[in-house]
């Protein structure tokens, strides 16, 4: 399932690289920055050790898009970065113009969940009070 949303995540990317980013539409994408094959300049992975947040919304360049991860150069305060970040270092993928979001578990998370069904935190029991999320179309991601 992961494998298949993470596909999902590469076609909304290589839409975006090939047509922009339509209408309201933006992205914010957390990921692992102690992955190995993430690439970021020292500074950014000195200030963000174990996880990052970054938003593709006014500003981007140079979006490439291969089956493995996305590279893009972003604006940290007037000083352009090119980032690589793996898909399996994704750790949300968030539309908030489209209330769309992924979410992945680590597998840590999930072996600790299946060996101790009461492993649930407060947060996570939250989250299942939650209303289900709605199923967006890719239609809704091109012009």
């Amino acid at each position: 399932m992961h494998r298949a949303m993470r596909g999902l995540i590469q076609e909304v990317l290589a839409d975006v690289r090939d047509n922009g980013l339509p209408g309201a539409h933006h992205f914010f994408i957390t990921f692992d920055t102690t992955h190995p094959d993430a690439r970021l300049a020292d500074w950014l992975k000195e200030r963000y050790p174990s996880e990052m947040t970054v938003v593709m919304q006014h500003w981007f360049d140079n979006l490439e898009v291969t089956d493995d991860g996305f590279s893009v150069t972003l604006n940290f305060g007037d000083s352009p970065e090119t980032l690589y970040v793996p898909y399996d270092s994704i750790q949300t993928f968030v539309d908030p113009s489209v209330e769309f979001g992924l979410r992945f578990e680590t597998q840590e998370d999930d072996d600790a969940e299946e060996n101790d069904p009461s492993s649930e935190t407060e947060d996570s029991t939250e989250e299942n009070n939650k209303p289900d999320a709605d199923v967006v179309s890719l239609d809704s991601f091109r012009k």
